[in-house]
């Protein structure tokens, strides 16, 4: 069975502004069109590239669309092969922008030292803006990336390494709770009297209402995650006390 492509951008930030161009994107664009199965996903993301790159649009849609290419099967190699004939067509100037963005995104270049630029290169989901609403409740750097705000709350998370939130529950009177789910690199979760686990992509954590406990990253490494919002009751977040420096540095999670 193909994957299916599901695309909520649209409505995350343009639902109230611009609904009916937001339906376009999100269930015609992305739901009807990437659907279509006449193509398979590694030739539609190379023909996306190629068209974007004659359009002039390398912006951040086009560093996008070379990350969905890279995680559909398209690599160094063929993106430059790519880059390089469609240049001859619609511009030598267009492959060479091109191709700068493309080293950051297939982690080549001089971007490919900085850990933030490299860690982001791993995942589909963007890293976002920084935590600003949320920084008094988080030791070190975080960001966040909205990926759903109807129906449920979908939030891309990253921290930066040895970032970690307070010690925090989730409150309902019915339901509620959140579900963490690892997309790129390493990080912990813990619950209050209990050791820590670790976070490796694919790995998934469901925090029921009413659980103290607090997500970060690794000492040495970049940590994102989603965090779904599970509906429920009358439901809040109780932020808490910090996790210590003393606590963090003597972490045991389970094997």
């Amino acid at each position: 069975m193909s994957e299916k492509i599901v695309q909520t951008a649209g409505r995350a930030q343009l639902g109230d502004f611009a609904p009916e161009f937001a339906h376009f994107n999100d269930d015609v664009l992305f739901g009807e069109n990437w659907n279509n199965t006449d193509i398979d996903l590694k030739t539609r993301c190379i023909v996306t590239m190629t068209a974007m790159m004659g359009a002039g649009n390398i912006d951040s849609s086009m560093k996008f669309h070379m990350m969905n290419a890279k995680a559909h099967g398209v690599s160094k190699k063929e993106a430059a092969a790519i880059i390089t004939h469609a240049a001859f067509y619609v511009g030598w100037p267009k492959g060479w922008a091109m191709f700068n963005m493309a080293k950051e995104v297939w982690n080549e270049g001089k971007e490919a030292n900085d850990a933030k630029s490299a860690h982001e290169a791993q995942m589909i989901f963007p890293i976002g803006e920084p935590n600003v609403a949320f920084e008094k409740y988080f030791i070190g750097k975080s960001y966040l990336a909205p990926v759903s705000t109807s129906q449920i709350g979908i939030f891309n998370v990253t921290f930066e390494p040895k970032c970690r939130n307070n010690w925090h529950i989730h409150n309902a009177d019915n339901g509620g709770g959140q579900i963490l789910v690892c997309v790129a690199g390493q990080g912990y979760y813990q619950e209050w009297g209990k050791a820590a686990v670790e976070m490796k992509p694919g790995d998934c954590i469901n925090i029921p209402a009413g659980v103290k406990h607090w997500h970060g990253a690794a000492d040495d490494c970049w940590f994102s995650h989603l965090a779904i919002e599970v509906p429920g009751k009358n439901c809040s977040t109780e932020w808490l006390e910090a996790v210590t420096d003393e606590q963090y540095s003597g972490l045991k999670y389970n094997e």
